[in-house]
């Protein structure tokens, strides 16, 4: 298969990626956008941890919010050059950010506990009772 103009097939498969990014289909998937940080997700024992990598964003800069299952991590980061800066490399971009996960359990959201300290917002998410497994005895 050959392309005429490979830059129009890059803009084609661009289009198709935006265009899969922004349906519905996605909707109850882990999505984000803008330069979101890094996360880890993981599970410890019932509950379930957030650990998200925000190194140069203040905490009143930081919109954590829950419902259901789903988990929101939004915010601004901002990067200083200072007013004689020339810029050589730019690897960490500003901007704001908003990613969302879809958890397997539902959390007690009267529970969650965040903490954010030296760049590292952790987010401890207990599941609810209602969801948690319960033993049936035979009779």
């Amino acid at each position: 298969m050959l392309f005429s103009d490979p830059f129009e097939a890059l803009f084609n498969l661009q289009q198709a990626l935006d265009t899969f990014r922004q349906s519905d289909w996605l909707e109850r998937s882990t999505s984000g956008t803008g330069p979101f940080p890094p996360v880890n997700a993981f599970r410890k024992g019932d509950d379930f941890v957030i650990i998200a990598e925000v190194p140069g964003v203040k905490k009143s800069d930081l919109d954590i919010q829950v419902k259901d299952q789903v988990i929101r991590i939004a915010g601004s980061k901002s990067v200083n050059y200072g007013d004689k800066a020339s810029l050589h490399r730019r690897e960490r971009s500003p901007g704001r950010f908003d990613r969302t996960f879809t958890l397997p359990i539902r959390v007690d959201a009267e529970q969650i506990k965040a903490e954010c300290k030296d760049g590292i917002l952790a987010l401890y998410l207990p599941r609810a009772e209602r969801d948690k497994p319960r033993s049936i005895k035979i009779a």
